[in-house]
């Protein structure tokens, strides 16, 4: 399974440039994914030269290595990524739907395969949707 992660909002909290307080068990669960052969980590963030150089050694300092970049895969080039279209399995990131989960939950969704009820905070026992529908369980 390939997952794309977030850096600012996600990882640490919003300070952008500059980086953020790391949001409690973000680096080690991403580290805990990333020992399983399962999973392959790519950081997935609007961050680009100086402030990405800072968070990618952030992690690293911390011992979070990314298979990849804002790419696909390492040797990936910004002419091979138009558009910046990435193949990931899942990304995790603040801005999603529902916002961020604890990441005690991330983790449990992940390796359980294993969805969030949004409403009760419950793993539910399977990917679906509500029976009365997506838009009318999210607009009643």
């Amino acid at each position: 399974m390939i997952i794309a992660v977030d850096f600012d909002g996600t990882i640490v909290t919003h300070e952008y440039p500059k980086i953020g307080k790391e949001i409690p068990f973000a680096i080690d669960t991403l580290k805990r994914l990333q020992q399983s052969p399962d999973y392959q980590l790519i950081l997935w963030t609007v961050r680009e030269g100086e402030v990405l150089k800072e968070a990618i050694d952030f992690c690293k300092d911390r011992g979070l290595e990314f298979y990849a970049v804002n790419s696909n895969y390492p040797e990936e080039t910004p002419e091979h990524l138009e558009p910046r279209k990435l193949q990931a399995d899942l990304f995790i990131d603040d801005r999603s739907l529902g916002g961020l989960p604890d990441w005690g939950v991330i983790y449990r969704m992940i390796v359980t395969g294993k969805y969030l009820e949004p409403a009760t905070n419950e793993i539910q026992s399977e990917y679906q949707l509500p029976k009365k529908g997506l838009l009318k369980s999210l607009f009643r």
